[in-house]
């Protein structure tokens, strides 16, 4: 397999981590190992440590880096549990993590993998052992649960009248395709934005189906163990840079009080570290022109003290 996915922010992300030394890089989002290639060949004393979910990201990645011997250690985890499969030892060495929670062209570009709008597949799974995949989404969710993503993860106005349609087809027959659920959907743009509504409402039954936003939550909640290191988080989402941005502000607060107390209680000394930048970094007008999937990306750092 030839890697044909082009890591976004490549050149954000290692400025962001420029100031690495050793000890060790931690790739929660592994995929076609773009980003952590760059980052081991801007450093050559760091070891790696990256896990990805899906066996065939894997599988690319081990040859990929292969030229890195004993530096890089790769795992088979969600991103969400990966600082638990440390050992205390790893986890005290770490001095970099970045997470990368975008779709990358592994799985938008094989139509067996059922994410695009244009696939003859119905699937979206990033972890292919799981049991929930979009085609059970699809057409068993009832009219309420289909309306509660769409509306919630892709922000549709319409999402009762897309959910009844939904229904209303896969009652003659059950959805098989995504070109077909595209097609029950619609392609026209929604309120001018330069996406489709099925484009929008894919984005939301893959979220669904990979809980995305939970193990984001999950994931920044365990970052809270982190000592003298650079977490980086690159999204794609309003919802996810919501999240990340939150969980940032509360990482540095030092006070943890009640907002509606008199006066500081807890001795303001709570704070985790500091926000590196306090607006997301985003691709430039070059990177948009040469790779379409910057377009929304967003990244946004933390120092851990």
């Amino acid at each position: 397999m030839q890697a044909i996915h082009t890591p976004v922010l490549q050149t954000e992300v290692l400025k962001v981590f420029e100031g690495l030394d050793d000890g060790i890089f931690l790739d929660c989002t592994l995929g076609f190992s773009g980003h952590s290639k760059a980052i081991l060949k801007a450093h050559e004393k760091l070891r790696l440590i990256a896990c990805d979910k899906d066996d065939e990201a894997l599988s690319f990645s081990r040859q990929n880096l292969q030229e890195f011997g004993s530096r890089v250690r790769l795992i088979k985890s969600d991103f969400k549990e990966i600082l638990g499969r440390l050992s205390c030892d790893e986890l005290m060495q770490v001095r970099g993590v970045l997470a990368d929670i975008g779709v990358s062209s592994l799985h938008l570009d094989k139509d067996e993998r059922g994410f695009s709008v244009h696939s003859n597949y119905l699937d979206m799974r990033m972890n292919q052992e799981q049991s929930l995949s979009a085609y059970e989404l699809v057409n068993s969710y009832t009219p309420a649960q289909l309306e509660h993503i769409f509306k919630e993860f892709a922000e549709l106005k319409d999402a009762r009248v897309l959910a009844e349609k939904i229904c209303i087809q896969r009652a003659k027959k059950p959805i098989s395709s995504a070109k077909e659920l595209a097609q029950i959907i619609g392609t026209q743009s929604v309120n001018g934005r330069r996406v489709s509504k099925a484009v929008l409402a894919f984005q939301a039954i893959r979220i669904e189906v990979n809980g995305e936003l939970e193990a984001l939550k999950q994931f920044l909640h365990t970052c809270k163990v982190l000592k003298n290191c650079t977490l980086a988080v690159i999204s794609f989402h309003s919802l996810e840079d919501a999240l990340v941005k939150n969980a940032f502000k509360d990482f540095a607060r030092a006070c943890i009080c009640d907002e509606k107390a008199l006066k500081c209680e807890c001795g303001a000394n709570h704070s985790l570290g500091r926000v590196l930048s306090k607006k997301p970094i985003v691709a430039s007008e070059a990177e948009k022109r040469s790779n379409s999937r910057s377009s929304c990306a967003k990244m946004r750092s933390f120092y851990f003290n």
